[in-house]
């Protein structure tokens, strides 16, 4: 009698040892920094493929909104892809992720201790035919929230 209860005691610290591990695991998977950098590049994108310039402005890096006024940017972005290009929108997809350490925007500004690397293909079907630009981004974290930044290194 005493036995079985005991197998029982073990059973059951053994299910539950499982279940934090799996809870563990899945938190790690879905809200790791990497993937958190990936919803933010394509939060961002979605946006801009939405034409809702003025809302992926706000995802920008606070050097890269010192870089582009926000009434600039949008006037701008909407007349180079809209009016120039003959398009109204884009498909676009994205490398895997790489980290990053001490990356700096450009040669003016300070490092940034982490972020993460991606390549975006944007696609375009416009007056010039189907092109594809391929853009390098980066994201890091900022006041616990994810932001973009583009490379201007020569």
């Amino acid at each position: 009698m005493r036995n079985s209860r005991g197998k029982g005691f073990i059973i059951i610290v053994f299910a539950g040892l499982i279940v934090v591990l799996l809870i563990f695991s899945l938190y790690r998977l879905f809200y790791s920094a990497e993937n958190q950098a990936t919803e933010a590049v394509h939060q961002f994108y979605s946006l801009e493929q939405d034409g809702t310039f003025s809302e992926s402005w706000e995802l920008f890096h606070p050097l890269m909104q010192q870089k582009f006024d926000k009434a600039y940017y949008i006037q701008d972005r909407a007349h180079v892809f809209m009016n120039h290009f003959g398009v109204s929108t884009f498909s676009y997809s994205l490398s895997d992720a790489t980290k990053v350490s001490n990356w700096m925007m450009d040669s003016d500004t300070e490092p940034i201790d982490e972020v993460f690397h991606f390549t975006v293909y944007q696609t375009y079907k416009g007056k010039y035919g189907k092109f594809t630009i391929a853009q390098d981004v980066y994201v890091t974290e900022v006041k616990d929230e994810w932001k973009i930044l583009w490379n201007y290194n020569k």
